[in-house]
């Protein structure tokens, strides 16, 4: 019974090492692979060697993918550790993030490093350095040790059941890098095998993908990864002339520290969807940062989150014509949220004024797989600031157009129609720059007939409303129209409305 009891377990794992392995032609021994030699994180690293890898972690933003070269500088003792210290450069979609990491050398998983690396270390260590959790260079203090390819198991992952994770299969995997002889290593787990691959005697995995655990359903990706390029011997820093794109915006006076205040809650056109957009900053500039994060919900219920949304960020023109998109920008067909939670990064490149951004959703469906449901759209108006501080115009509505017309062609007098564009200041519907209040001394010569040329030209088309607002600078720094001051309120004030604007 002894005997029975001590190879059950055995028994066991050599089928589950059977279920994982694939068709490529490989010979095996009972639970692991029939290749010479041992793999642990980090093995082989050294000075002067440089990697690239394209990878993305469901823990940012939902797996979207980002290209991460770091540079081994060297090495240096911190604390009771000699770590290795390396320089790196993360490009995320429009965004450069230039940094430094520090890694171990018992484990070659990040320890420290740059603050603004923080997301990306956090990917990198549970994704290209995850392995480090069963094989590292040394099995004292806790260490777990390097791991032979022909062991039945380097270990199980407990906070999922114990599935053990094994070496599986050997096999020629070719990537952007270059084509490798490399070990699969596997776990089963929620219905879906997961893989990485390693190469004996190479510091990090070469390929990996690997999913969430569901209960049901089809699983997303947890994290994927592959190396893009690989070189030794590198002694001069590969990074010297790259600056980040914060530095970049910092210098051009763009606001680098801002919070996602503004927000937006409609539901879609044909009420197929209810979308909350938060974004900062709040007076987005052109040629800055902004971030969105975009809340997808239930039409029937404000606390369900929609899930595999398939969806775009565009920016449109008045027909509704796009004129730009993110996911193309990203080189994808379109936006993907497995959560109903999605956080944009965009670079503004519209022009100063009122910008069109659409939200346009295709519908819910496995990323790749083509959703049944007809698309949906929210459109969100957003002033966008020029560089140098001034104001946006807002698009003005069309009936202040008409009475423009009807004045220039002399049907309503003076004053009515600046009473029009009192009401648009006083409402923050027409949005002045900042302009030195005149005297009235010039009123009695009343407004100049080019004012109510331009106002014609504007009705028309002729001009933009950019060049119709700065006529209206012009009547309000030369006093002819006044703009109320903001009167500090006490218990003497009578609360009647400022004097008449015009005079």
């Amino acid at each position: 019974m002894n005997k029975i009891f001590l190879i059950l377990p055995v028994v066991a794992v050599l089928f589950l090492g059977s279920s994982l392995i694939s068709s490529a032609s490989a010979q095996f021994q009972s639970g692991g692979v029939d290749v010479e030699g041992t793999w642990y994180s980090g093995e082989g690293l050294k000075q002067g060697d440089f990697f690239s890898y394209s990878m993305c972690h469901v823990d940012y933003k939902e797996c979207s993918n980002f290209e991460l070269d770091m540079w081994i500088k060297g090495d240096r003792q911190i604390g009771s550790e000699r770590q290795w210290v390396t320089e790196v450069v993360v490009y995320d979609g429009n965004k450069r993030v230039v940094g430094e990491l520090l890694l171990g050398k018992v484990a070659a998983e990040p320890t420290g490093g740059s603050e603004e690396l923080g997301l990306y270390r956090g990917a990198f260590k549970s994704s290209v350095a995850w392995l480090a959790a069963f094989a590292t260079s040394d099995d004292s203090s806790g260490g777990k040790g390097p791991k032979e390819f022909k062991s039945i198991s380097w270990g199980k992952i407990g906070n999922i059941g114990g599935q053990q994770v094994i070496p599986t299969v050997a096999e020629t995997v070719t990537v952007p890098a270059g084509t490798w002889e490399t070990v699969q290593v596997g776990w089963y787990t929620g219905g879906t095998t997961n893989r990485v691959w390693v190469v004996d005697d190479f510091p990090f995995p070469i390929k990996a993908h690997t999913y969430t655990h569901v209960s049901e359903g089809i699983p997303p990706t947890e994290y994927a990864f592959e190396l893009l390029d690989y070189k030794e011997n590198v002694q001069e820093s590969p990074f010297s002339d790259i600056v980040s794109t914060d530095d970049e915006f910092a210098a051009a006076g763009c606001d680098t520290n801002f919070e996602k205040e503004a927000s937006v809650k409609k539901p879609t056109v044909g009420y197929d969807y209810q979308v909350h957009v938060f974004y900062g900053p709040e007076d987005p500039v052109e040629g800055c940062e902004m971030q969105w994060l975009i809340k997808f919900i239930s039409k029937f219920d404000d606390t369900e989150f929609l899930n595999q949304v398939q969806f775009d960020v565009l920016t449109v023109d008045d027909n509704l014509t796009p004129l730009r998109s993110i996911a193309q920008e990203e080189g994808r067909p379109y936006l993907y949220s497995p959560s109903g939670q999605s956080i944009i990064d965009i670079i503004v490149k519209e022009e100063p004024g009122t910008a069109k951004y659409v939200i346009w959703i295709y519908g819910l469906s496995p990323e790749g797989i083509v959703p049944s449901s007809a698309s949906d759209y929210l459109e969100v108006e957003i002033p966008i600031y020029a560089s140098n501080g001034t104001t946006p115009v807002e698009k003005i509505p069309d009936w202040i157009k008409t009475n423009a017309g009807w004045w220039a062609d002399g049907a309503i007098d003076d004053a009515s129609f600046v009473q029009g564009i009192q009401f648009l200041i006083k409402e923050g519907i027409m949005k002045i720059p900042k302009t030195t209040q005149g005297s009235s001394s010039n009123s009695a010569d009343g407004i100049p007939d080019w004012i109510k040329t331009n106002a014609g030209w504007w009705a028309d088309g002729a001009i933009d409303d950019a060049s119709f607002v700065q006529g209206i600078q012009f009547l309000i720094k030369e006093g002819i129209m006044k703009v109320p001051q903001a009167v500090a309120k006490s218990s003497t004030s009578s609360g009647a409305e400022p004097e008449a604007w015009y005079q």
